[in-house]
């Protein structure tokens, strides 16, 4: 079975397409973006790697998604010979609420679900949908599976997921901690299980790319994790503030003369690296930055890697002591100096780094030293693998 995996947002459609019978071999993947804006192009790449791209006019995400398809089965990439190869497509989906546990097959009734929970994720769940509505489209006989970043952390206890506000906030509109990257976080204690020969660990697994966030894991089962209600607390992020002062929000409404949409909004979308750093909203400027001395730089690295590092203080309290650490996501796998400094600022814990280990990007390997007390590794994630299997156990 060759099992399509979408991951939609408002202007991007990432895919990878998967091949349940030959071990989930990857056949092809990559990415249409600027769809709907001038110049939308398709970057693919084959089952060999090499690369192709094809500048194309996208109006909307169904119409990126038919040049995929024919790209897919072009005799120059020949990744599957026609699209009833494909037999299922799986979606990632931000918000799943309390409602999903789990990840779910796409009914009528489903999709009207989905559709209610926007207002929890309005700036992730309309994309999502939008792949969906792009799937049936173009292939309207195809099932679709939807696996949401908020299931995983559904094993969190009430003491843990509630906030100290009015009970009826919970009961009546569903207030509490839901958590996101949960596919991620998945993925990864599964990996560390697995070299560990062990399903009962306790770890720590931080993601650290374009979001940030950390989980406790004990034995399956999430204990904690930094994101809430939605994405935008816990740690400060490229385009999140993280954690405030919630009366932060009336003070600049009074102020700017705004709507507290409008400034959760700039929470949300403007870009804390660059509100701090006044250099650029990517943190490889940043890093380029501080290898030149720049303070506002220092000063942008120095915050979120104390934030990081008091996150997993905190959750290896909760932990009673964790097993491991573990890095993962673009920067988590790709910044040698960044994953220094976190391990550098949790002394305290008895983690030490071993620097000629570290010296890598991209692998799963161990960073810390031997006399660590708790050791730290490196895991690339693969949210589209994990999005893949669970798609096909619910079909297969």
């Amino acid at each position: 079975m060759k099992i399509l995996v979408l991951n939609a947002w408002s202007s991007s459609l990432k895919y990878q397409l998967f091949d349940a019978d030959n071990n989930f071999a990857v056949e092809a993947k990559w990415l249409a973006e600027r769809i709907w804006i001038e110049g939308s192009i398709i970057t693919h790449k084959d089952k060999d790697w090499n690369k192709s791209e094809f500048p194309r006019n996208l109006a909307n995400h169904g119409e990126a998604l038919k040049k995929i398809l024919d790209i897919l089965v072009s005799p120059e990439n020949w990744a599957i010979k026609s699209l009833d190869e494909i037999g299922v497509v799986g979606h990632r989906m931000v918000h799943g609420w309390e409602k999903f546990h789990e990840s779910a097959l796409v009914t009528p009734e489903i999709m009207q679900t989905l559709k209610d929970l926007i207002p929890l994720a309005p700036l992730h769940n309309p994309a999502n949908i939008t792949g969906i509505e792009a799937v049936q489209q173009v292939l309207p006989n195809v099932p679709n599976v939807v696996v949401f970043d908020t299931a995983f952390h559904q094993s969190m206890d009430p003491e843990h997921f509630l906030y100290p506000v009015p009970y009826e906030w919970y009961e009546k509109y569903g207030v509490r901690r839901y958590g996101f990257h949960g596919t991620s976080h998945r993925f990864v204690y599964g990996e560390i299980c697995k070299y560990l020969n062990n399903n009962n660990l306790k770890v720590i697994t931080c993601h650290i790319g374009n979001g940030w966030s950390i989980s406790a894991i004990d034995a399956w089962k999430v204990i904690e994790t930094s994101m809430g209600f939605t994405p935008l607390p816990g740690i400060m992020m490229w385009s999140r503030s993280g954690d405030i002062d919630p009366s932060i929000l009336e003070y600049i409404c009074s102020k700017k003369w705004c709507t507290i949409a409008e400034a959760t909004k700039e929470l949300n979308k403007n870009s804390w690296l660059l509100w701090i750093s006044g250099i650029s909203s990517d943190s490889r400027d940043i890093e380029d930055a501080i290898k030149e001395w720049n303070e506002r730089a220092t000063l942008t690295q120095n915050m979120y890697v104390q934030k990081i590092a008091n996150y997993i203080a905190m959750y290896n309290n909760m932990l009673w002591g964790a097993d491991a650490i573990i890095m993962t996501a673009w920067v988590g796998e790709n910044s040698i100096g960044t994953r220094k400094m976190i391990i550098d600022k949790i002394a305290s814990l008895g983690v030490k780094i071993d620097e000629a280990r570290n010296n890598f990007r991209w692998e799963f390997r161990l960073i810390s030293s031997d006399d660590s007390k708790i050791p730290v590794y490196v895991i690339p994630t693969n949210e589209e693998l994990m999005i893949a299997q669970d798609t096909y156990n619910l079909v297969k």
